[in-house]
């Protein structure tokens, strides 16, 4: 059951494009920061973040309800690593997300099948995991870290 998305993206002026989801869903200003742009609006690399953060935050959410488990909130960072390559070009080197949960990992069970299982059902960033490098760290309401 294959699915096709699209968005589509128009310039505005510069680097400023308008990302047009579809009807449904309020269009997004991206910008690229100074010195090209204005940073009026997300450049792609936050996008990009965007992106993983939220998937993977979707995904270790389905696994929680999965085993009826609340988490008592998730609050997720993504931060990357830009830098020259060989040919002296920027691209994202590395992907750290940080995955925090509201209660204690001793409130949860099953959260070890929760851990284990988790990243699969992310879409976004098994998709990308073949070019950048994505590192996930997982902690609870104490700062403890689960995985």
């Amino acid at each position: 059951m294959a699915e096709t998305l699209s968005v589509t993206v128009t310039q505005k002026q510069n680097y400023q494009f308008l990302v047009d989801f579809g009807a449904a869903i309020p269009g997004l200003l991206a910008d690229e920061p100074a010195p090209l742009g204005k940073g009026e609006g997300p450049a792609p690399t936050q996008m990009l973040l965007a992106a993983v953060a939220n998937c993977l935050s979707a995904s270790i959410y389905f696994s929680l309800q999965k085993f009826k488990q609340d988490a008592g909130g998730i609050t997720t960072t993504a931060t990357c690593i830009v830098d020259r390559n060989e040919n002296n070009r920027l691209r994202v080197q590395q992907i750290d997300v940080a995955i925090q949960f509201g209660k204690e990992g001793a409130e949860l069970a099953h959260l070890d099948r929760v851990l284990g299982q988790f990243e699969d059902f992310c879409t976004v960033t098994q998709s990308i995991r073949a070019g950048i490098p994505v590192k996930i760290s997982v902690t609870d309401g104490k700062g403890l870290r689960l995985e």
